[in-house]
């Protein structure tokens, strides 16, 4: 080797090895006395070892800035390829100008020609600030370097590869916005931040005080706002638990979501389940217990479990298959629907219908939450968006009525005749109606009751009559089509698995042609 060929080598080498450092020992050492990683070993921890293929990682070394504050590449996590971005607080402080926002673009870009999933680790402040120049507006210099056409390949890919965000530090602009277009958003707890403008912002427009926690801590966005699917103890948490999201889905919306052995008999009967569930239809039970009941044992991982609690969504494995659980919870307004709720609801069904994960729906609600304040927050709006969702969906779906369901809570819940559900079971212990039972008595024979000689023991016995008349499931499957069954409640694992067998060679319809619909949003 002659020795100019020698010297580019040892040139190489350098300046790869400046690279690998990003903004250089100092800054480093700032990120981890915050108590946060590296953009390098974020992606070391979340990546199988020595998977990684990085790309443009000498892009802007010259300036130094080394990958112009973006890693980027392709690896594997747990032998499934996926391309990952992790944003570089050293460089730039992670702030997003023409070449960064490049990389991002790219990295979308190459996912989804791959069919690949795509994991953002986000720790950025959003656009760089622009330089004043005479030859254009501040403004268009800003919009051509801030990577706001991350954007395009973000809608693009929704639906056909998915994309999982996770927020590592404080996070504003454009960088919050990339992620609310994936499909789930990751938070570490007294971390993460996500707000359109800063604290610092706010108070000199807004005025007044407040902190990063209070503006867009992962609690806020965990628990109020919904922005954010869950929130961890730390980043490596944070990193595992996009691992084990990654675990329950496809690579892309042509395939099936991977099997894995969990070792649990389909035979299994739960002899023990009705002992969960007070046989009083107005008595609270936390539904996880049914839940973990009929699931592949220990396999449930839950989406947004602080927003919206009246109802719970979450991957799980039945029969070594992955499949998606949406589930009243009758703990909460005792399972009642509700704006919120219904967001939470429709966003997930959509999630399970675009990557092939049958829906299994278990059914204990009231209803919609009746009164003022649900009806200003526009539920007529938020609730068609689940009836949307429902009606949209053509993977295999199938409803297990446990106790009640009233009124619109059998639309709400996918059990009347003709949105689509595939199969529905009812529980022998079940009330079902127009109204419940209570309400019924009070609407039909109210009068009557008060004008007798002993209301309570009158009431007691309409009550007993109508139950056993007019909300008795037997009642119900011997008169309404779209029933398909009264199961005993210690079979329903089993009969699901057989159900979900039976759906497996489901087709998707061909539908009416159009470019596509309209979800009252």
């Amino acid at each position: 080797m002659d020795k100019k060929t020698e010297d580019r080598i040892r040139q190489l080498r350098e300046v790869k090895a400046a690279a690998l450092k990003g903004g250089g020992e100092r800054k480093i050492e700032i990120q981890h006395k915050k108590g946060r990683m590296t953009a390098r070993e974020r992606l070391d921890y979340l990546l199988d070892d020595k998977s990684f293929t990085e790309f443009n990682m000498l892009l802007c070394h010259m300036d130094g800035a080394p990958g112009d504050g973006l890693v980027s590449g392709v690896g594997t996590i747990n032998g499934k390829k996926v391309c990952v971005y992790s944003q570089d607080p050293t460089v730039k402080g992670g702030s997003i100008g023409a070449l960064h926002g490049y990389k991002m673009y790219k990295t979308v870009e190459q996912a989804l020609q791959m069919g690949i999933p795509l994991v953002g680790l986000h720790d950025s402040p959003g656009a760089r600030l622009p330089k004043i120049k005479e030859s254009k507006t501040a403004l268009g210099d800003m919009m051509e370097k801030s990577g706001g056409s991350i954007f395009y390949p973000n809608t693009q890919a929704s639906g056909a590869i998915p994309q999982i965000s996770a927020i590592l530090g404080s996070c504003a602009g454009i960088s919050v916005y990339s992620p609310a277009l994936t499909d789930f958003i990751f938070m570490v707890d007294k971390t993460s931040h996500m707000y359109i403008t800063g604290p610092a912002m706010v108070k000199s427009v807004m005025g007044g005080d407040i902190s990063h926690e209070e503006l867009g801590g992962a609690k806020i966005h965990c628990k109020i706002s919904g922005v954010a699917d869950k929130r961890f103890k730390n980043e490596k948490e944070c990193l595992d638990g996009i691992k084990e999201l990654l675990s329950y889905l496809p690579p892309n919306m042509n395939e099936k979501p991977p099997q894995k052995a969990m070792t649990d008999d389909s035979e299994r009967l739960m002899d023990d389940i009705l002992d969960t569930i007070p046989p009083q239809s107005n008595r609270p039970y936390d539904m996880h217990k049914i839940i973990n009941k009929i699931i592949d044992g220990g396999s449930f991982f839950e989406i947004k479990p602080e927003f919206a609690t009246e109802i719970i969504v979450g991957f799980a494995r039945l029969n070594n298959e992955t499949i998606g659980i949406v589930a009243n919870q009758p703990m909460v307004l005792a399972g009642s629907l509700t704006s919120n709720s219904s967001d939470k609801q429709a966003r997930f069904m959509r999630f399970c219908d675009c990557f092939n994960i049958p829906i299994i729906l278990l059914v204990d609600t009231p209803a919609y939450m009746p009164g003022a304040p649900q009806e200003r927050f526009g539920i007529i709006r938020h609730g068609a968006k689940v009836l949307y969702a429902l009606c949209e969906a053509n993977v295999p779906r199938i409803a297990v009525v446990l106790r009640k369901s009233y009124g619109g809570g059998n639309l709400g819940m996918g059990v009347v005749s003709g949105m689509g559900t595939d199969l529905v079971y009812y529980w022998p212990t079940v009330e079902v109606g127009v109204l419940g039972p209570n309400a019924s008595v009070e609407l039909y024979f109210g009068k009557e009751i008060r004008e007798s000689n002993n209301p309570e023991a009158v009431r007691t016995k309409k009550l007993s009559e109508f139950t056993e008349k007019y909300s008795n499931p037997m009642r119900e499957v011997s008169a309404n089509w779209g029933i398909d069954d009264v199961i005993e409640p210690k079979e329903t694992r089993k009969i699901l698995i057989k159900g979900l067998n039976f759906l497996s060679s489901k087709k998707r319809p061909v539908r009416h042609t159009k470019h596509h619909g309209n979800i009252p949003l």
